[in-house]
C-alpha cells in the first residue's frame, strides 16, 4: 500500500492567532506547542516536506537538510537572524532561506528605550522593593538614577533597529554616535555620526547593543570594550551573544558600569547566574517582538514567503 504523502509544510511552533488561516490542515503539519519541536521529532517529521517555517530555536544545518531530502525548496525563518540556520549548507543544496525583517523594527525599538529607561532610573529595583515590603521612605538622595535628556547616546549596529532608536533619541535631545560595518548616508542615520569602534565606547555614557550575532560579532562586546566605556555608563543588550554576560555581570560587580538590561541571551533560556545576581541588571525574557501585531506580522511575513516559493515565484525576504 502506498504511504499518503505529508503535508507540503512543515511549521514547527505555534504561532500567532490567524497567522496560518490560510495554510489548511491539507497543506500543513503544525507542532501546536509553544515549545520547540524535540529534535529528533523534528528531524522524524521532514522527510517529504516542501517548506519549513522555523523558529531561532530550530538548527538548520546538514542533517536537517539531509532528513529533509531533495524536495525541500523554502526554509522560512521567524525572526529577522538567521544564526541559526547554516546558509551555505542551504546553497548548497539549493533551499531557499526567508527571514522576517522589517516587520519587527518599531517594537524591538520601543522595547530598547523601555530597558534603557527602566535601567537608568532602577525601576527593577524600585518595583522589587515595593513588592519585599521593606520599609522605605522618600528622600533627597533616595534611588538616585541617571537622567537620560542630552546624554550623548551610543548604537552599536545601525540596522533598521538601530536607526529606529536614534529616531526615538531627538524626543530626549541626546546627541547619537554610532558604528556600523559601513557610515550610513547622513538622511538614513536619523542625525546620528558614524564613530570608530572603541571611540564609540568611549563616548558613549548610554549604550545599545544592535548589531546582528555573527562570527565576527560573538562577544565584541568583551571585559575590554566594556572598560572603554565612561565610569557610570548603561549599556541595552538586544542581541544574544554580542556582549559577553559574564563580563558584563563583571563590570556592574565592578561599579564600572551603573546599570544594563538584557532582553535575549546566549543560551536561552538559561540566564548567566552572575547577571541574575546582580540587582542593576534589568533582564527581560526575549520580549523584542512580543506584540500582538508584530508577531502576526512576522508570522504572516513567513507564511507569504512559503505561499510565494510553493506557487514557482521568488520569497518576498530572502536571504543570502
Amino acid at each position: 500500500m502506498t504511504e499518503t504523502p505529508p503535508p507540503p509544510v512543515l511549521v514547527t511552533r505555534r504561532l500567532a492567532d490567524g497567522v496560518l488561516d490560510r495554510l489548511t490542515p491539507a497543506a500543513a503539519t503544525v507542532h501546536d506547542s509553544e515549545q520547540p519541536m524535540p529534535r529528533t521529532e523534528l528531524l522524524a517529521a521532514l522527510p517529504g516536506r516542501a517548506a519549513v517555517i522555523t523558529t531561532l530555536d530550530d538548527r538548520v544545518d546538514a542533517e536537517f537538510l539531509a532528513a529533509a531530502g531533495p524536495g525541500l525548496r523554502i526554509v522560512a525563518n521567524h525572526a529577522v537572524g538567521t544564526h541559526n540556520i547554516d546558509l551555505a549548507a542551504c546553497a548548497d543544496r539549493g533551499v531557499l532561506v526567508s527571514n522576517t525583517p522589517g516587520v519587527l523594527t518599531d517594537a524591538t525599538a520601543d522595547l530598547a528605550w523601555a530597558l534603557l529607561l527602566a535601567a537608568g532610573r532602577r525601576l527593577g529595583e524600585g518595583e522589587r522593593l515595593l513588592r519585599s515590603g521593606r520599609p522605605w521612605a522618600w528622600a533627597p538622595t533616595f534611588m538616585l538614577g541617571l537622567e537620560l535628556s542630552g546624554t550623548p547616546l551610543g548604537i552599536l549596529g545601525m540596522g533598521r533597529i538601530g536607526q529606529a532608536v536614534a529616531r526615538r533619541a531627538a524626543g530626549f535631545a541626546m546627541p547619537v554616535g554610532y558604528h556600523n560595518r559601513t557610515q550610513l548616508p547622513a538622511d538614513t542615520a536619523a542625525g546620528a555620526h558614524w564613530l570608530p569602534l572603541d571611540e564609540l565606547f568611549a563616548r558613549s555614557p548610554v549604550l545599545v547593543v544592535t548589531c546582528p550575532l555573527t562570527a565576527a560579532t560573538r562577544h565584541l562586546v568583551n571585559a575590554e570594550r566594556l572598560a572603554l566605556l565612561p565610569e557610570g555608563a548603561v549599556v541595552v543588550s538586544m542581541t544574544a551573544g554580542v556582549v559577553d554576560e559574564a563580563a558584563l555581570a563583571a563590570a556592574l560587580e565592578s561599579g564600572h558600569l551603573f546599570a544594563a538590561a538584557v532582553d535575549n541571551f546566549e543560551h536561552e533560556p538559561a540566564v548567566h547566574p552572575a547577571l541574575l545576581a546582580q540587582e542593576r541588571a534589568v533582564l527581560v525574557p526575549h520580549l523584542g517582538s512580543a506584540t500582538v501585531r508584530t508577531r502576526q506580522a512576522m508570522g504572516g511575513l513567513a507564511v507569504d514567503n512559503v505561499l510565494a516559493v510553493l506557487a514557482g515565484a521568488a520569497p518576498l525576504t530572502p536571504v543570502g
